[in-house]
């Protein structure tokens, strides 16, 4: 087989596998081998490969998780989430790459992994500079469309999909941060913010359980993870992936929310077929808490790639929501 990894430093969070795994994981899956296993870059938590199978017209995607052992509190299971929110994503489903096998046993790699059929298009990321910015609107109108059908989705408590559920939106947002505090003293940062704003949520908790209806939460939908058409004539939104970190609760709490409204530009499209904002004094404070819990998440993530300068940055961003706040 051709075996094509990105070379990554030895501590590198994300680990490769061997073709050895590959062929053993064709062989139980479809009965085949492996032709070629091509390492796929985008992506910053699970190892993804494109697989070409032996006999098989298209190529497959395998993600593999982090080993257990590297994976943090508020990131435990993504792909097991993943997996658990699947049936509650019908109302995208022709957007949605389809999985052909799961499997949590270990038998064959220490890790958890899935066999996805391979979405078409490019990836968003490498396909939107090829267009005029201004034509960028089509694809932020259909990502308003989207969100708005997983946001309509109702669940049954708070909470990440898979687990833990928590009874009301206030215990499972101050959840979320004393783990991310939690996720941070492990790696030797301090987290002395995140403890307080998970405090606030405590002390303000009735503005938090004004929300009493869980909505399903994309929880990391943005442009990175959706494909778009090859060589339309204008951006056209044709896959998405990667729903691993789903949760239950108010839909303004998540990250797509965040990145539409992070800028004043083309991305302005999205509320067009999104819908109205509220924009209450109460929403007002919870998107506070939010911005925190969002800046928490992205410190992790900065401190595991070795990204000393964006840690940093992070304690000044969380002060001055907290002033904000205060």
């Amino acid at each position: 087989m051709h075996f094509q990894p990105i070379e990554r430093p030895a501590q590198a969070f994300q680990q490769p596998v061997t073709p050895a795994h590959l062929q053993e994981i064709s062989r139980r899956v479809f009965g085949r081998d492996v032709v070629e296993a091509v390492e796929l870059g985008l992506g910053m938590y699970n190892t993804t490969y494109k697989v070409t199978i032996e006999g098989r017209d298209r190529p497959v995607v395998m993600r593999f998780a982090p080993e257990p052992a590297r994976q943090a509190r508020s990131e435990r299971e993504l792909m097991r989430n993943e997996y658990a929110t699947a049936p509650y994503l019908a109302p995208i489903a022709p957007l949605m790459p389809r999985i052909i096998a799961a499997d949590w046993s270990h038998e064959l790699i220490g890790r958890d992994y899935l066999v996805q059929t391979l979405l078409d298009g490019v990836p968003a990321p490498d396909g939107l500079p090829g267009y005029p910015r201004p034509t960028w609107t089509s694809f932020f109108r259909k990502m308003g469309e989207v969100t708005r059908k997983v946001h309509d989705v109702r669940g049954p408590a708070f909470g990440p999909v898979a687990a833990p559920a928590y009874r009301t939106w206030s215990e499972a947002v101050a959840g979320a941060l004393r783990e991310l505090a939690a996720d941070a003293e492990d790696a030797g940062l301090h987290a002395a913010d995140l403890r307080k704003a998970a405090a606030l949520a405590e002390e303000r908790r009735d503005v938090l359980d004004e929300i009493t209806e869980p909505r399903l939460l994309t929880g990391d939908l943005w442009t990175v993870n959706t494909m778009i058409a090859e060589k339309a004539p204008e951006p056209t939104l044709t896959g998405v992936l990667d729903f691993d970190r789903t949760w239950w609760g108010d839909p303004a709490a998540d990250w797509t929310i965040r990145m539409a409204n992070a800028k004043q530009d083309e991305r302005l499209a999205f509320w067009e077929t999104y819908g109205k904002q509220e924009r209450t004094p109460a929403a007002a404070w919870r998107s506070l808490i939010y911005e925190i819990r969002h800046l928490g998440a992205v410190r992790l993530e900065r401190h595991r790639h070795g990204e000393s300068d964006g840690v940093a940055q992070s304690y000044d961003d969380v002060a001055a929501v907290l002033a904000e706040i205060d």
